[in-house]
């Protein structure tokens, strides 16, 4: 497997890298440049094949892979001694599906609607995003990961996004600590240094 990641620094793409880093294959960045709405800043790249013209987006031979969820399973499933998550038919498949499929489902638009300022007179929003608090402290109280002791792809998708809206969640040692334990991982480390390296090449 060589692929080529498209992309941004510091935006969602970055933990792609982090993700390229974990599993130990080869691969390329490519950075370009991206409209992004909270700052109102930037221009699509015509040399960007994501559909959108957004980031991640993975390209591996023919297949071209855009999303998280949809490039840490395609990433995850074609590096299997990685061990980043179980395969189709291993035990564990179901939890690590669920967990990715719940990031996108509820983690997302719960922080989302804290940042947009939606939850106060939205009971439904509301009892939402207390239902993603509850259900990731529950778990991480009960072990070091959301699979149990094993750091897995669904972990890189939710601490990245928690540690990039932190203050959209409540004060939580919980939380706290989860974060602190994946970023403490080598390859995490090395994917800072690289979104870094790709951001001054594009400037340049």
């Amino acid at each position: 497997m060589m692929v080529t990641l498209y992309h941004a620094p510091q935006s969602r793409s970055s933990r792609m890298i982090w993700l390229l880093e974990e599993v130990g294959a080869p691969y390329t960045i490519r950075p370009v440049s991206i409209f992004r709405p909270m700052t109102g800043t930037g221009e699509p790249d015509a040399a960007n094949p994501h559909p959108d013209k957004l980031v991640p987006a993975l390209v591996d031979g023919d297949n071209l892979v855009a999303e998280s969820i949809a490039i840490i399973l395609y990433v995850t499933d074609a590096n299997p001694a990685a061990g980043l998550g179980p395969l189709p038919g291993d035990p564990g498949r179901g939890d690590y599906l669920t967990w990715i499929g719940w990031y996108a489902a509820a983690l997302e638009p719960a922080m989302f609607a804290h940042f947009g300022n939606e939850l106060a007179g939205n009971p439904m929003k509301q009892r939402g995003y207390e239902q993603v608090v509850g259900r990731l402290e529950t778990a991480l109280a009960a072990t070091p990961f959301l699979l149990g002791d094993d750091f897995t792809g669904a972990d890189l998708l939710v601490s990245s996004a928690l540690a990039f809206g932190r203050h959209a969640f409540p004060e939580s040692a919980v939380l706290d600590a989860y974060i602190a334990r994946c970023q403490a991982r080598p390859a995490y480390q090395r994917a800072i240094l690289l979104d870094d390296a790709a951001g001054i090449q594009q400037a340049a």
